[in-house]
């Protein structure tokens, strides 16, 4: 299906705030509304009451894309479709998110995690386009990643969560998930550092060798994306990922780390897979748009 009515309903629901927004069918933004994520009730009525006001302004619309924080449960003939599942969240585990929201705006409804749908919109209109294997990464309070081949995002036992891959700690470190210690979001996510190092990321000088031991794990992610998934484009987002020359750091301890083993095509370099989001700060958003250009 390809975009092509006036206007559409999205929702970027993350674990801070629910970014809701109309857009049309070129992609443009018309009118947005932050809404922070407290109870569900809270959340998802304010959210309601948002997009039934853009109804009475003339912006109609009969399908919504929600690209959400999880865990999700997207097997369309569960019975818990559409739910925040088990989550860490206060008082959101095993919340109807994409029903609610459907039945109560009379709309057909498309949801994913956050990062699978980022990583769609990046598929589409971001620095993935043409590519067969786009993942997209997030770094930010959280680490999460979502994987899209062939133009569809990937799904199995539940989704991919790649913010949990096992790593090797760096030296004089040690990870922070209440889950498994040494992954990804246990040793690279804002609060992981922020935990690991006694401060908040952001007052972590540019000297500081948090940024080097980051980069490391990030590099370490990196190379099993690519052996394991044989990643045509890694799109790295979110936060942490703006702190300068952090992506330059992490493309090195790549190569370094692969070792010439994979052969690249001609005139392609790591620095043309690894690279930042084309869309900005836009892919979530977006990727709510591209769940339903699908």
């Amino acid at each position: 299906m390809a975009l092509r009515d006036p206007f559409y309903a999205v929702i970027e629901a993350g674990g801070t705030k629910f970014n809701c927004a109309i857009v049309d069918e070129n992609r443009n933004i018309i009118e947005e509304l932050r809404v922070p994520t407290t109870t569900p009730a809270e959340t998802l009525s304010a959210c309601v009451g948002f997009f039934k006001h853009q109804k009475t302004l003339g912006r109609d619309f009969s399908e919504m894309g929600i690209a959400s924080f999880g865990p999700l449960d997207l097997k369309p003939d569960s019975t818990y479709w559409g739910y925040v599942t088990k989550t860490p969240k206060p008082n959101w585990s095993f919340t109807s998110v994409a029903p609610y929201l459907g039945d109560a705006l009379g709309c057909r409804v498309a949801i994913d995690t956050d990062v699978n749908a980022a990583a769609m919109a990046e598929h589409r209109w971001g620095a993935g386009q043409n590519a067969n294997v786009v993942i997209y990464v997030t770094v930010g309070t959280g680490v999460g990643g979502g994987v899209v081949i062939n133009g569809k995002p990937l799904h199995g036992l539940v989704h991919p969560e790649i913010g949990h891959f096992k790593v090797i700690p760096p030296a004089g470190i040690e990870g922070v998930c209440p889950f498994h210690g040494n992954c990804v979001e246990g040793l690279a996510s804002g609060a992981a550092l922020g935990k690991i190092w006694g401060q908040p990321s952001e007052t972590l000088g540019d000297d500081h060798e948090a940024w080097d031991k980051l980069a490391d794990v990030l590099a370490q992610l990196s190379h099993n994306l690519l052996v394991g998934f044989s990643a045509e484009k890694i799109v790295f987002g979110g936060g942490v990922m703006q702190k300068d020359g952090m992506l330059e750091k992490i493309i090195a301890k790549t190569a370094d780390s692969l070792a010439d083993y994979i052969v690249f095509p001609d005139g392609t370099g790591l620095n043309d897979i690894i690279v930042l989001p084309g869309l900005g700060t836009r892919s979530g958003l977006l990727g709510a748009l591209a769940l339903l250009d699908s």
